[in-house]
């Protein structure tokens, strides 16, 4: 234990070396643990010197964008909310395994325009090193604009960074994680302001039935709710399935299912081939970030 204590303090002090070594950056912050705790960390080491920077659009929750306003405000992390306008993006809204790069690439060609007038040339995110293996487009953008991972570079992983945190007391660090609401949409049907209002509302009302970790896939007119193995017994009564099923209907599902195997990240990208998959192009952005 003494030992891992320290390995990981080795590990604190890399991340708060590259960021005092970068200077003036912008951090691409969502809210979640990960982007919370790097801007948190890039606030205690340039101070005003950094700005945390959350993307405005209609696959972002309401209640996801208010808690990370709220929270960085809290922070003192100096926070600028831009709007990104990927909907427009023909290749976004179609849907295939590249969404995510699309989405990305908007959010950084934004964050560089929105930067630049105010100095910030370096943008930093939140990709850790257990992302490295996943199947996440996004990062194949992030080495196209030359965003860097500082948290990876120091060889931190989500579960290193949820500790970081709770020890620097953000109330973030048990955050569940949450993907945009378009990760909910089956790949090859296409993102509308409809359905992702249909999920938000679907998944709100999850929410308030006393739901964490969840989620609610989108197939036409077929609703999949996925909850956590730890929270699904709350689930496995004719009172709850009466009431998730009446909700949802309400939204236009005509069916209403319950995934037996629990809550998963990222389980829409099990129905990809695997030449779908190599496109991510996630250990080339990696070695690339790693490099600069």
């Amino acid at each position: 234990m003494p030992d891992e204590v320290a390995g990981l303090e080795v590990k604190k002090q890399a991340l708060y070396a590259r960021l005092r070594g970068v200077k003036r950056l912008m951090v691409a912050y969502s809210g979640g643990t990960d982007s919370a705790y790097l801007a948190y960390a890039a606030h205690q080491a340039l101070g005003e010197e950094m700005l945390a920077v959350i993307a405005d659009s209609p696959s972002l929750s309401r209640a996801h964008l208010r808690d990370a306003v709220e929270f960085a405000q809290s922070a003192g992390i100096p926070l600028r909310v831009i709007e990104t306008h990927e909907m427009e993006d023909e290749a976004y809204v179609r849907n295939d395994s590249t969404r995510c790069f699309h989405c990305k690439d908007e959010l950084f060609k934004v964050m560089a325009e929105a930067g630049g007038p105010l100095g910030f040339s370096t943008v930093v995110y939140g990709m850790n090193m257990d992302d490295r293996g996943d199947f996440r487009p996004g990062q194949k953008a992030a080495a196209q604009h030359h965003v860097l991972a500082p948290l990876a570079e120091a060889g931190l992983t989500k579960e290193e960074i949820r500790t970081l945190a709770r020890e620097a007391g953000l109330r973030v660090w048990d955050k569940p994680a949450s993907a945009c609401l378009s990760s909910r949409i089956a790949y090859g049907l296409p993102v509308t302001r409809e359905t992702l209002e249909s999920i938000e509302k679907a998944e709100e009302a999850l929410f308030a039935m006393g739901f964490r970790q969840f989620r609610v896939r989108h197939h036409g007119e077929l609703a999949r709710i996925e909850i956590a193995r730890e929270e699904l017994v709350l689930m496995l009564s004719l009172s709850m399935f009466e009431q998730a099923s009446a909700a949802l209907k309400r939204l236009g599902y005509k069916y209403v299912t319950l995934d037996l195997e629990g809550y998963r990240s990222g389980s829409m990208n099990a129905l990809l081939p695997v030449s779908m998959i190599g496109f991510s192009g996630a250990q080339s952005a990696a070695t690339s970030d790693g490099a600069q």
